[in-house]
């Protein structure tokens, strides 16, 4: 399995083709998504002035890099069955991807961290988290991702994997099978399973104060609404039921953060743990759609940390808009905090 450049087809028919959809459709909406990000960045200084934005640039820039250099040759190696380029471009394409996967990652955990500093730290966020530490941040970031990068590249385990259709980390040589997989598992653990964590534990955090929050909130709105003996019934339930409201809408932001990150590669990785074995076959059609799983989290990224906000929304619409030679409202009309979401609730944290 490991090693071979062509195999016979494990699959063929609606499941081959539904893969090339699915690899070509994910390229295509992240390559929008994501440059609409950098778009907002480009036409709002008041995007550009916040710190997290430094972190949604690196994966912005990380995951249109993905799109448009993997995702396409992925796309023609299942369609081909077989290597879509040349030797010296799989060198290339599985070092990029080494990169720029662990560079998402790491930013990912850069942002919850960076939400968990506004929510517990509100009052000195701004010192404890400044454009200098965010960029060190995104340099130790880059370190790391190139370290495992140019590691892969000298031992030469980087390569056309039939199982995956991609090119990728894999083993060439068996006789360094050992070393391999403890590059292997050191990679991942240092990516993905470190950045999982940090995630459960800044999301979590920042679900915690956000109930705390919204709990005393509820108390003064609910002793408040009991002194106005003369308000109708039907409002004080409609109060509360608002309030009920803000809190799963805050449980289930972090339910998505976590969520994707977790059904999105935790499938890949947990394959590629397991194929270390000798004696373990991945099927191609699993290999394939363990690595579209990872592609749709490039895509799903830039609406989960950016165009689901309102800030990037009205940023959009105001572009739309320009393009179209109407009149919308000024880039500068919408908030810039950093640590709280305003839009309609008053009491839920930003979490996204």
């Amino acid at each position: 399995m490991l090693g071979a450049d062509a195999e016979p087809r494990e699959m063929s028919g609606i499941p081959e083709f539904l893969l090339e959809v699915c690899v070509l459709v994910t390229a295509v909406v992240s390559l929008l998504t994501n440059s609409s990000v950098l778009l907002c960045f480009c036409q709002s200084s008041e995007l550009r002035s916040h710190v997290p934005g430094i972190f949604i640039l690196n994966l912005s820039f990380s995951n249109i890099l993905l799109a448009a250099v993997n995702m396409p040759s992925t796309f023609l190696a299942v369609a081909r069955n077989g290597k879509p380029f040349g030797d010296a471009f799989c060198q290339v394409a599985s070092f990029a991807e080494t990169f720029l996967t662990t560079n998402a990652m790491l930013s990912m955990a850069a942002l919850s961290m960076d939400r968990w500093v506004a929510v517990v730290f509100p009052l000195s966020y701004s010192s404890r988290m400044r454009y200098r530490d965010a960029l060190l941040i995104v340099a130790y970031s880059w370190l790391q991702s190139l370290g495992f990068a140019l590691t892969q590249l000298l031992m030469d385990w980087g390569g056309y994997s039939h199982t995956y259709a991609s090119c990728t980390l894999r083993l060439q040589d068996r006789s360094r099978r050992v070393a391999y997989a403890t590059f292997t598992a050191l990679f991942h653990s240092s990516s993905f399973l470190l950045c999982l964590l940090v995630l459960c534990f800044a999301y979590l955090k920042v679900l915690r104060v956000a109930r705390s929050h919204c709990k005393r909130i509820d108390v003064i709105t609910v002793q408040t609404l009991l002194l106005l003996v003369d308000i109708h019934p039907s409002v004080k339930e409609r109060c509360l039921a608002q309030q009920k409201k803000r809190r799963r809408r805050a449980t289930k932001k972090i339910c998505i953060f976590i969520g994707s990150f977790i059904l999105c590669f935790s499938p890949y990785v947990i394959t590629r743990l397991v194929e270390l074995a000798p004696s373990v076959h991945v099927p191609r059609y699993w290999g394939v759609a363990t690595k579209c799983l990872t592609y749709a989290k490039t895509s799903s990224d830039a609406f989960v940390y950016c165009l689901l906000r309102q800030q990037y929304r009205k940023v959009l619409v105001s572009i739309v808009c320009r393009l179209l030679r109407k009149n919308p409202y000024p880039l500068s009309a919408y908030s810039t905090s950093s640590t709280l979401d305003t839009t309609d609730d008053s009491c839920t944290l930003r979490v996204t």
